[in-house]
């Protein structure tokens, strides 16, 4: 009996190079010795800047890239062994796929379907009643996919990904090509085919409020190795720094303070009436105190607690 839909065990991918002869041959490590799972029915994400390995990780659980060692297991059972059985009851999506250009919409989402072996009338009738509309395709199933937008092309791409029943769904940036209504929708549709169908998944994005929403977990890469593997409430948590918002009606005290904050080498920046400064979360009485103190006033205060996307920004910064 497998322990989790998705168990990857000390997956590691080296990259050979002889660009540089005269050096010998040179090594890069792209994924270091990562491990992790993916649990049934959870959300998943993988986060990290450019070059932490994400892109390569995806392609290795794809089988499109061979590790260099390691193991992969789909339901208990290994990729190396037997990757099309292994890979049947996983779909993968990424807004920087492309089509067949000669299909229509209709028909590529059929082939794709078939090629699943989905029976043609269970497709026919999952296309009509289940994905036209979440997926905003009614106006276009019949149009060639070559005169498709970006952003309709990632709905017909993640269309055809769901429509053949996937009990693990590997999502790469797929809203990246949207505008914020079609996003919101497939945002929606994602959670419902989670909830309601118990599709397990791996996200990756660059919208950290977008992964912050939908996932129920996030794995860290950075330098080909994981740091981080928590909720994103508790990675935002990790951060110490928070956003203190002031309200200064007086152009003479909002000098002051301005004043002040440099005096105390703070990160600041005035808005208006209003000067935003950085502090860490245990300084705040203390600073507020230090302001009482100098005689400097404020008719508002509002404290913004760190976010995903200021914890990405730290991890980005080396820190």
């Amino acid at each position: 009996m497998y322990s989790h839909p998705l168990v990857v065990e000390k997956l590691t991918k080296k990259f050979g190079s002889s660009k540089f002869l005269w050096f010998g041959k040179q090594s890069f490590t792209a994924v270091d010795a990562i491990s992790f799972y993916l649990k049934e029915r959870e959300i998943l994400g993988l986060l990290g800047p450019n070059g932490a390995g994400k892109t390569t990780t995806i392609q290795m659980l794809l089988n499109t890239l061979t590790p260099t060692a390691g193991s992969i297991s789909y339901f208990g059972k290994k990729l190396s062994a037997n990757p099309k059985e292994a890979l049947r009851p996983v779909a993968y999506a990424s807004s920087y796929m492309r089509l067949p250009s000669a299909l229509t919409v209709r028909q590529s989402l059929i082939m794709f379907g078939m090629l699943y072996d989905v029976p043609y009338k269970r497709l026919v009738h999952a296309i009509n009643e289940r994905f036209l509309a979440a997926f905003n395709l009614t106006h276009i199933i019949d149009r060639k996919v070559s005169f498709l937008s970006a952003g309709q092309t990632t709905a017909v791409l993640l269309a055809r990904t769901f429509l053949v029943d996937p009990s693990i769904v590997l999502l790469d940036e797929p809203t990246a090509a949207l505008d914020p209504e079609s996003a919101h929708n497939i945002r929606d549709f994602i959670r419902e085919q989670n909830k309601q169908r118990g599709v397990s998944m791996l996200f990756t994005s660059h919208n950290m409020a977008e992964v912050a929403d939908l996932c129920d977990r996030i794995l860290v890469l950075k330098g080909g190795r994981i740091i981080a593997d928590n909720t994103p409430e508790l990675l935002a948590a990790s951060v110490r720094v928070v956003r203190l918002q002031l309200y200064i009606a007086s152009g003479d005290i909002m000098m002051r303070a301005v004043a002040f904050f440099k005096e105390q080498a703070l990160t600041h920046t005035v808005e208006g009436q209003s000067v935003v400064v950085n502090v860490e979360e245990q300084k705040i009485a203390d600073l507020l105190s230090g302001l009482a103190h100098q005689g400097i006033v404020y008719t508002q205060i509002a404290i913004e607690k760190p976010t995903l996307e200021d914890y990405f920004l730290t991890l980005s910064k080396g820190a």
